[in-house]
C-alpha cells in the first residue's frame, strides 16, 4: 500500500477526498487529520505523499512542509492545497519547493491530483505494494 497523509482543517473536504480515493484508488492507503498539530505526529519519511492545506489555524502548510522535510520526507512528496488562485500559490511556493501547489476547488487542478493518485496506484500495482 502507498501511504498518503492529508492534513486539512476542512472536515467536509477531508470526507469527500476520503470517499473519492477509497472508491477510485483502492490501492492507496489514505489517512487524514483535521488538526495540523496532531498531524505532525503522523508525518514520517516513508509517506508516499503528503497533502497539506496552506491556511489552517495555528500552523500553516508552509510550516508543515518545513517540518516534514526536516523529518526526512522528500519535498517532492508534498503537495500544498489551498483555495487561493494558482498565481498566488506559485509565487509563494516557487517550482522546486514541493511537488505541486494546487487549488483544491478548481476542476483542472483536481485532475492533476488524479494523475498523481493514478501514478501512485500504478506504482503500487507494479511493485506489489
Amino acid at each position: 500500500m502507498r501511504k498518503i497523509l492529508v492534513i486539512d482543517d476542512d472536515h467536509a473536504f477531508l470526507g469527500l477526498l476520503e470517499g473519492y480515493v477509497r472508491e477510485r484508488f483502492p490501492g492507496l492507503e489514505l489517512s487524514t487529520c483535521a488538526d495540523p498539530l496532531k498531524g505532525l505526529a503522523a508525518i514520517t519519511a516513508d509517506l508516499e505523499l503528503l497533502l497539506v492545506d496552506l491556511e489552517m489555524p495555528g500552523l500553516d502548510g508552509a510550516k508543515i512542509l518545513s517540518f516534514a522535510t526536516s523529518r526526512g520526507l522528500d519535498k517532492n512528496r508534498v503537495i500544498i492545497l489551498s483555495g487561493r488562485d494558482a498565481d498566488y500559490l506559485h509565487e509563494r511556493f516557487p517550482m522546486g519547493s514541493c511537488l505541486a501547489v494546487l487549488n483544491k476547488f478548481e476542476a483542472r487542478q483536481r485532475a492533476v491530483l488524479d494523475m498523481v493518485f493514478s501514478a501512485l496506484q500504478e506504482k503500487a500495482r507494479v511493485v506489489g505494494g
